[in-house]
């Protein structure tokens, strides 16, 4: 038997009890008290990142009139969601990529692409009728491997591919906003992306854990620099850019970073246990293709782990 002594917590502005839970395991599940995961199923979202964008969006208004945005690595589709219901059908058009397939989504398009390649560039376009995107939005990011250089590293390579992409689908005036990991070369980020744009900030949505170096580019007033010839080459080897000003010396220029979300309300890095009369809900859209489902095929048949060629089925 499981032994713990917790203090239960009325909570009245958010209409529920903070009350203990056990898992099987006897151990609080940080996954089940995690109150943006279990919002994002009661609102219907399909993953807790759609509160990050929401977030995002109180802050910055980016989706003030907007009739055309693209989302850069979109599955499982919770910020496609987040757009399709703060843009209105009869006259926004949203196109979603990704190299995985997404559950449908109504009110968006769903393309299944390399953001690398350009036929992926020829078909967004292709929806919009060879007219420039007013957003481009990209909250894609590597399996991280703990070791943060490796993974800022990386990171850094997929906004640069998605950097490249937006040039050529980005109207003049337009907004991106991507993840970045917040690390040393943070700055030389900044540095790169204001050649393209004339405000860039890193935000911090409050739906986004304080123990997570996870920050959000959000660039505005895209303009190509003079001479600039977008393509889904490396952009940064072919444009010269300094970042001596803004790395060194007594005038040093601090990226501007802003946290975004309502400072009252819920904490990403509290727990907040589930109300004893609370049930679990199931997720809003299953994995389409989960690189697991023939491992659990086998398992239904009893026949996971069992030598080839060893029935499943019990004598």
């Amino acid at each position: 038997m499981h032994h713990a002594t917790f203090v239960s917590v009325r909570v009245p502005e958010r209409g529920f009890f903070v009350t203990p839970h056990l898992d099987p395991m006897g151990k609080l599940s940080k996954e089940k008290r995690d109150v943006y995961y279990r919002k994002a199923k009661e609102e219907g979202w399909r993953a807790r990142s759609a509160f990050k964008l929401l977030q995002i969006n109180e802050q910055f208004d980016i989706f003030s009139s907007v009739t055309k945005v693209v989302d850069l690595c979109a599955a499982p589709g919770s910020w496609s969601q987040v757009l399709s219901r703060s843009l209105p059908h009869d006259s926004a058009q949203i196109v979603a990529v990704d190299l995985q397939p997404m559950a449908p989504l109504d009110g968006v398009i769903q393309i299944q692409g390399d953001i690398t390649k350009s036929s992926t560039v020829t078909e967004i376009l292709g929806h919009f009728g060879g007219v420039k995107a007013d957003l481009v939005v990209s909250d894609g990011a590597p399996d991280v491997t703990g070791m943060h250089d490796l993974d800022e590293y990386v990171q850094h390579q997929l906004i640069v591919a998605a950097l490249n992409i937006t040039t050529l689908l980005i109207k003049e005036g337009g907004t991106f906003v991507a993840k970045i990991f917040r690390g040393r070369d943070a700055a030389l980020m900044i540095a790169q992306l204001r050649i393209f744009f004339e405000d860039v900030v890193i935000a911090k949505p409050r739906s986004s854990r304080n123990s997570s170096l996870e920050g959000f580019v959000v660039c505005r007033g895209y303009r190509s620099p003079p001479d600039f010839t977008p393509s889904l080459d490396n952009v940064f080897e072919v444009m010269q850019y300094s970042s001596e000003e803004l790395l060194a010396g007594a005038n040093r220029e601090l990226v501007p970073f802003v946290l975004c979300g309502d400072l009252s309300g819920f904490d990403a890095d509290m727990g907040y246990d589930l109300a004893a009369d609370a049930h679990v809900q199931a997720p809003t859209a299953p994995p389409t293709d989960p690189p697991y489902k023939f491992a659990k095929k086998l398992q239904e048949t009893q026949a996971l782990g069992r030598p080839e060629g060893m029935s499943g089925s019990k004598e």
